[in-house]
């Protein structure tokens, strides 16, 4: 069978960036290979504890919050009511830790393929796993692309809270999947990946717009910025059916919340969506935001 396209990426992506992330490690927590990948838990100097998959760092506790801060509570603050929200991926319950921050929230459903991932972060990552627990949390261990293509029920809001394009991650970047996802929406439903790097990924990039450019009429990048992620610079993906980022976000529910935040904020909502030139250029006919 001829290989996808991203497949053929996570082929090249390994040969093409020639790059370096160093941390000092002082003792490993944990270290355990899953039927999917290598997890591993290490205390390191300066960033805390750090979650690694294969190698690659997946969070640490020293900067956590910027990633999941973004991850959630910009299309949050956008949908109008969310009630029910999916996250796809998220093991270190991160993701589920600010969505359920919400009081809009009355349901989070949670599909995590790993459960090493889960049990790892819950003993080792109190820090991000604190809600894993919650009566509004329903986790479930198995495979996400599976249960999108299952499942009957409806939500505001999906999350795809994803590792890199390789491994158990790739179906997570296809057009069947985000058909999928847009069957599995509301009216006013929206969808936010996990977007990879512009400065190294930009050719991942580019496809996955590419895939759901037939799919969502609204579909665009906003970025952020993460102390440990190459490039510094990262992006989630942002679709939808109809909302705006911008136009569709009342600034005022933001106070009105009365949530306190490290990093997300109504100004850097809007700043996050107004991407550097280089990245119009190379996205230049799949962003819409009319």
């Amino acid at each position: 069978m001829p290989k996808t396209p991203f497949e053929k990426y996570a082929q090249e992506v390994n040969v093409k960036n020639h790059f370096a992330v160093q941390f000092e490690i002082t003792d490993v927590l944990f270290s355990g290979q899953s039927d999917f990948q290598k997890v591993e838990v290490v205390e390191t100097v300066g960033h805390g504890r750090m979650l690694l998959n294969d190698d690659l760092v997946m969070l640490t506790e020293r900067d956590e919050f910027a990633y999941h801060d973004m991850i959630t509570h910009v299309p949050l603050f956008v949908h109008p009511n969310p009630e029910r929200v999916l996250v796809i991926g998220g093991g270190d319950g991160g993701t589920a830790r600010e969505v359920l921050r919400h009081r809009a929230v009355k349901k989070c459903v949670m599909v995590e393929i790993d459960k090493m991932v889960v049990d790892a972060s819950i003993k080792h990552l109190p820090v991000t796993s604190s809600e894993l627990d919650s009566p509004r949390l329903e986790l479930l261990i198995e495979d996400g692309v599976k249960y999108m293509r299952e499942s009957t029920e409806t939500f505001d809001v999906i999350i795809i809270d994803s590792t890199d394009p390789i491994g158990p991650a790739t179906p997570l970047f296809g057009e069947a999947f985000y058909q999928d996802v847009a069957a599995r929406l509301s009216s006013n439903g929206i969808v936010v990946a996990q977007g990879e790097s512009p400065w190294y990924e930009a050719t991942m990039q580019k496809k996955l717009l590419s895939v759901v450019q037939e799919i969502f009429p609204l579909r665009t990048y906003y970025n952020f910025s993460n102390l440990t992620y190459p490039g510094g610079l990262w992006s989630f993906m942002y679709a939808s059916k109809g909302r705006h980022p911008i136009h569709d976000f009342d600034s005022s529910k933001v106070s009105a919340s009365e949530l306190k935040f490290r990093y997300y904020n109504e100004g850097v909502h809007k700043a996050a969506f107004s991407l550097p030139q280089f990245m119009k250029d190379n996205l230049e006919g799949l962003i819409q935001l009319p």
